[in-house]
């Protein structure tokens, strides 16, 4: 009764300058509790995000991960006083992103396990924010630790579990899912549940929507499902699909994507392998490290680059281009 009073007397002489000022008060008390504006530093630090998906572009990964985690820093403090609900879920979002796309770095560098205490992090953020497309990215994601350091079986429970999340409709988490998954099967020795995996994969890539198909980290473009599609038909020793996946994700990948472009030449040198050409293969995959700076002779390439030399009998290892694949992966 008593604003009510106010807010007569305050416009019986019309729209004067109390009169607006008690209208804008009344006006914000409720605004306030609707829609509160969110910290200023969030919409920098989502588009900081986005621009991450992109990749390394060229830099190295070092210089990528310092950046990344100087950025993810300032989050801590938005993070640690009360927000509401529509604002802590932004935030939680981004924190999610950013250190899903850090835990992928450590991953590219061979930190194993500090990738995957990121990855765990990331995890909560995304439960958190309550985005199970973001929930599960970042399982599909952490699946591929295990699957590329020698634990398929454990990155096929993860990819699952990242299928599970993301549900049936086509999205980037849910196409990525399958082919990771697809992935995890063919090094674990179940060739009939990673091709329908790969079928899976396939099904959901032709639903994708434009709106998440651009070539990012976050996303799910034809380039990334041909670099997946690779990996399992060239441990299946599908090589006809191996070779056209690997073709076309060469044609897709930019010049820049240096470490991209290497896994792809070490698969189709692991092809060669297979089709019976041992010779070749080392070559080619001798080629390939040798070509890279030497940042990027560690972690994911070194390790694809010895899966191919463990793959060969023990009774060539004393063949010369055998001795010089073995030199370059242990330098």
């Amino acid at each position: 009764m008593k604003r009510r009073n106010l807010l007569r007397g305050a416009l019986a002489a019309g729209l004067t300058a109390p009169a607006l000022a008690a209208l804008t008060a009344a006006r914000t008390d409720v605004d306030q509790t609707l829609s509160p504006d969110a910290p200023e530093d969030l919409a920098d630090l989502e588009a900081a995000a986005e621009s991450y998906g992109y990749g390394y572009h060229g830099q190295a990964p070092t210089r990528v991960l310092a950046d990344l985690v100087t950025d993810f820093t300032t989050l801590r403090p938005l993070l640690t006083v009360p927000q509401p609900a529509p604002v802590r879920a932004r935030l939680c979002r981004t924190a999610g992103q950013m250190t899903g796309m850090t835990a992928i770095v450590l991953h590219d560098l061979g930190s194993r396990k500090e990738s995957r205490a990121w990855f765990a992090t990331a995890g909560r953020a995304a439960a958190e924010s309550g985005d199970d497309q973001l929930h599960a990215w970042v399982l599909a994601r952490e699946a591929m630790v295990p699957l590329n350091y020698g634990a398929p079986k454990a990155a096929a429970e993860l990819a699952d579990q990242a299928r599970h999340s993301a549900g049936t409709r086509p999205t980037a988490a849910a196409t990525l899912a399958a082919a990771v998954a697809a992935r995890a099967y063919a090094l674990n020795h179940q060739s009939e549940q990673s091709r329908a995996a790969l079928a899976a994969a396939d099904a959901l890539m032709e639903r994708l929507p434009d709106s998440e198909r651009s070539d990012t980290w976050l996303t799910y473009g034809e380039q990334k499902h041909h670099v997946h599609l690779s990996h399992p038909y060239t441990t299946l020793a599908d090589t006809r699909r191996a070779n056209e996946s690997q073709q076309r994700a060469l044609e897709l990948s930019a010049p820049t994507s240096t470490m991209t472009r290497t896994l792809l030449h070490i698969d189709a040198a692991a092809c060669s392998h297979h089709d019976g050409d041992t010779e070749q293969a080392c070559r080619r995959t001798v080629d390939a490290l040798t070509a890279l700076p030497a940042d990027y002779r560690t972690g994911l390439v070194r390790r694809r680059a010895l899966d191919l030399y463990e793959a060969i009998p023990a009774q060539h290892h004393r063949e010369r281009a055998v001795r010089e694949l073995r030199d370059v992966v242990a330098g």
